[in-house]
């Protein structure tokens, strides 16, 4: 087990083969077969392999978000001087890496699944419930990228910058931060409340 274990590369895959196992037996099951069969219409199945990734990334990128607001950030403080660039220069920068592709994926396949579900143009135009979820996401999506990742490169001393400015980009970064926390909660409301039609507005 320690084989599939101690790569992150080859747990993931065994993921998805796992999946793909779960899949072929439940076919087997229902149609006493391993074909794909006529059980599944290829159509709604994208729509729904679309769906399935689009919570995948949403939850590496809402998952890291909260994870920064609730631990990293509260946490740092509290952390000796010594021992702080264990975080800032290791931690912090995979993170960051994971939550802003996190965000772009979460935004693609977001957008690709409201057009194959046919509601795209009415979400955006905030003519479907859904719609305030998708504007929310496009703003946290901007914020990650435009303005959180940009403060914290100068925060982090990934790139170079006037020392005195280190403060004020990880101040912009944190605040940034906070209000994608604050967008997370109304954008998920809305993006739950949709696959529950009665919670739909």
């Amino acid at each position: 087990m320690s084989k599939i274990t101690d790569s992150l590369p080859i747990t993931i895959v065994c993921g998805f083969i796992l999946t793909i196992i779960m899949v072929l037996v439940g076919q087997h099951t229902i149609t006493g077969s391993l074909s794909m069969g006529p059980v599944v219409d290829a159509g709604l199945y994208a729509t729904f392999l679309t769906r399935w990734l689009h919570v995948i990334f949403g939850i590496m990128w809402i998952g890291l978000l909260w994870y920064f607001n609730f631990v990293q950030i509260p946490t740092m403080p509290k952390i000796p001087d010594e021992l702080k660039p264990g975080v800032s220069k290791h931690i912090a920068p995979e993170a960051l890496f994971w939550f802003r592709w996190g965000a772009m994926f979460t935004l693609i396949t977001g957008l690709l699944l409201a057009l194959l579900s046919g509601y795209l143009i009415d979400a955006l135009a905030l003519r479907h419930g859904i719609g305030y979820g998708m504007w929310f996401a496009m703003i946290m999506w901007f914020n990650v990228w435009f303005v959180i990742w940009p403060s914290q490169k100068i925060a982090l001393g990934l790139v170079e910058a006037d020392p005195a400015s280190k403060p004020k980009a990880a101040a912009r970064a944190k605040m940034f931060s906070r209000i994608n926390t604050m967008l997370s909660i109304p954008m998920l409301y809305a993006m739950v409340g949709q696959m529950h039609g009665g919670f739909d507005f």
